[in-house]
């Protein structure tokens, strides 16, 4: 009785999770007209979703492949920066054992439940000094919203990693350091490779929401910036008075399609770091 219970609510788990991809596919095959009428019925003809997906990667205002490289250097250049920096800033903090290492653990715990809406103005006003001091762009600039997903994204990857790192024997490093291996050394070729596993969960959270995100990238890039990312193209078929439903829903569709392949093709390491994580 309990197995089939548990059964049935994965079943219907599942159906919540797939409905709004499915909503998306099907109205990705429709014209806007009939999205309008009937959003949740099944396409007559699939054939065109094949056009909206070329009127979509053909559309000017869109740029896809553009958006889509815009999108993955900050995507990927983020997440490599985060991995490396939150990882040696976590294991700094967990090998230190001086109060000023607990007061700035606590710091990043404490970033992790400010809202972004309240420092999103500040931040812009911080960035353009910073522009005017450094004569850095961090404005409408690959470098300055990497940076903002630094700061933001640290605070929860240092919190993650550092759980994990007190797991980790000291008597591993010990021996490093006998041997003659630098701290430096140390990190990379002892505690690095060991981080692997939550390495894989920090990479996930952060790259979907990275790869998503709207209202960072809208702030620090501009609408109609240089530099669009793939949620903010998406929202240039929204108009005031028109909305092209078919080009929305099909433009959304192209913006998901490399994280379903990334999973597909991940899937396995990233079950196997869940698993390796748990046993730790």
């Amino acid at each position: 009785m309990n197995l089939l219970l548990a059964e049935i609510t994965g079943i219907l788990l599942s159906i919540v999770v797939l409905l709004p991809f499915v909503l998306v596919l099907f109205n990705s095959s429709k014209k806007s007209a009939d999205i309008v009428i009937s959003p949740i019925m099944p396409p007559t003809h699939i054939g065109q979703l094949f056009t909206n997906l070329s009127n979509v990667i053909h559309n000017q205002n869109f740029s896809y492949w553009k958006s889509f490289s815009s999108s993955l250097i900050i995507t990927v250049v983020s997440l490599v920066l985060l991995s490396l920096f939150s990882g040696m800033a976590a294991w700094v903090l967990v090998r230190n054992k001086k109060n000023w290492s607990n007061f700035i653990f606590m710091l990043f715990v404490a970033a992790m439940v400010i809202p972004f809406q309240v420092v999103m103005l500040p931040l812009l006003s911080t960035f353009r000094s910073l522009s005017v001091f450094t004569g850095i762009q961090f404005l409408n600039s690959y470098t300055g919203i990497i940076f903002a997903y630094l700061g933001f994204g640290g605070s929860m990857s240092i919190f993650i990693l550092h759980g994990f790192i007190k797991g980790i024997p000291y008597e591993l490093e010990e021996a490093a350091w006998i041997d003659g291996c630098s701290p430096e050394g140390t990190f990379f070729r002892i505690i690095f490779p060991l981080l692997k596993p939550v390495q894989m969960t920090v990479l996930i959270l952060n790259g979907i929401w990275i790869w998503n995100d709207y209202l960072l990238p809208s702030l620090m890039l501009g609408l109609n910036g240089r530099i669009k990312t793939l949620p903010i193209a998406v929202s240039s078929f929204v108009g005031s008075y028109v909305k092209q439903w078919d080009l929305i829903l099909t433009a959304a569709l192209l913006a998901m399609i490399p994280i379903i392949i990334l999973f597909v093709f991940a899937q396995r390491q990233i079950i196997q770091g869940m698993v390796e994580g748990a046993i730790k």
